[in-house]
């Protein structure tokens, strides 16, 4: 299989190779050894924000299922693994109620417009019902607009391809209504109307099945909330200026870390005000739609800086709750050893810097 070549600013954050490999390792040798591969307000009409604002989605990814890609179909609890109930319960118990679950595309659909895998929906499933806890579980294709390395775009059929597996995962999870689909993780070096197009596809084919769920649909460049701007006619904001959802019931995802080049990779924060800063076009956009965001990812870690970005970040979330319906942090889970942004107790079972902020952050 030939891998997706991502640049080294999403390796780190994004592809953590086996817990035997990764515990215990630092910043630097993780970034070294790692290979490439980042809910449910569910009432119709959620993208248009009127009236008070309800309360926000406080959410965390637990990071996992996605891990190893170079490796397929790789083996379960050796190159990858699903987050259970022992490891949501931590998260539950602190106040989370939404979890974004990661998942690779080619490990539940070995071959394009074939069945879902028997054996890796029974996984899927059952993380599923051992994160039962939270109120909303949001599906997260961790594919980058990408099957086997190849780009939707490049690939005959692909817009089909994504079609094909939300129809399926559409018809499997409809009568669940705390569970929303996240059509695609971070797209990058494909062009915003391309994308659009392909996006449009599934998210009619999700509504063709009759599926009501919450959608979350992200923009090209890694959805960036500080490059959402970026490109005139070819620009994210551009490309879904005049996005619609049949079933009505959408956000738009976007991630941004805190990091000088907003990759979160790097152990350092630009300054304490970075966060409010990139998120302001997006916000902007966001009001002039009457459209809804959900940053799916963010984070950064212990250092001084990056805890004030942080504190930044989550006061301007909390200033525009009519656009911003809520948040899930990067990263937690069983596997991330040292990862400098996890957030997953040590095993001291002590919490980390950042939780503090994100609970000063969360309503009762």
């Amino acid at each position: 299989m030939k891998k997706v070549k991502l640049p080294a600013a999403d390796r780190l954050r994004k592809n953590p190779e086996t817990r035997n490999r990764v515990a215990g390792l630092g910043l630097a040798l993780m970034a070294s050894c790692l290979l490439a591969a980042s809910t449910v307000a569910i009432t119709p009409g959620a993208t248009a924000p009127a009236g008070p604002a309800k309360k926000p989605l406080y959410g965390v990814n637990l990071a996992g299922a996605a891990f190893a890609p170079e490796k397929l179909p790789g083996k379960m609890g050796t190159d990858y693994i699903y987050p259970d109930r022992a490891i949501a319960d931590l998260f539950v118990t602190q106040g989370f109620d939404t979890v974004r679950l990661p998942i690779l595309w080619e490990r539940i659909q070995p071959e394009p417009f074939k069945p879902l895998s028997k054996q890796e929906m029974e996984w899927v499933d059952g993380s599923i019902k051992d994160l039962d806890g939270f109120k909303t579980i949001l599906i997260d294709v961790h594919n980058y607009a990408r099957y086997r390395g190849k780009r939707l775009d490049q690939t005959p059929d692909g817009g089909a391809m994504l079609a094909d597996l939300w129809t399926r995962l559409a018809e499997h999870y409809k009568a669940s209504p705390k569970i929303a689909f996240g059509v695609m993780n971070e797209p990058f070096d494909i062009d915003s109307r391309a994308w659009r197009k392909l996006a449009d596809q599934s998210v009619a084919a999700i509504r063709k099945t009759g599926a009501t769920n919450l959608l979350l649909i992200p923009g090209t460049r890694w959805t960036g909330a500080h490059s959402w701007m970026e490109g005139g006619d070819g620009s994210n904001a551009a490309a879904f200026a005049d996005f619609k959802d049949p079933g009505n019931n959408f956000m738009f995802e976007f991630h941004q870390y805190l990091d000088p080049d907003s990759s979160g990779t790097q152990d350092k924060c630009l300054d304490a005000e970075a966060g409010s800063r990139r998120l302001e076009d997006a916000t902007q956009w966001l009001r002039e739609h009457k459209a809804r965001g959900l940053l799916g990812e963010f984070g950064g870690t212990s250092s001084p800086v990056c805890l004030k970005a942080l504190e930044n970040m989550m006061a301007y979330l909390d200033a525009n709750t009519d656009v911003w319906a809520g948040w899930t942090y990067w990263a937690a889970g069983a596997w991330w050893g040292g990862y400098p942004m996890s957030i997953q107790p040590g095993n001291d079972g002590r919490q980390k810097p950042q939780m503090e902020v994100l609970q000063r952050h969360m309503q009762r």
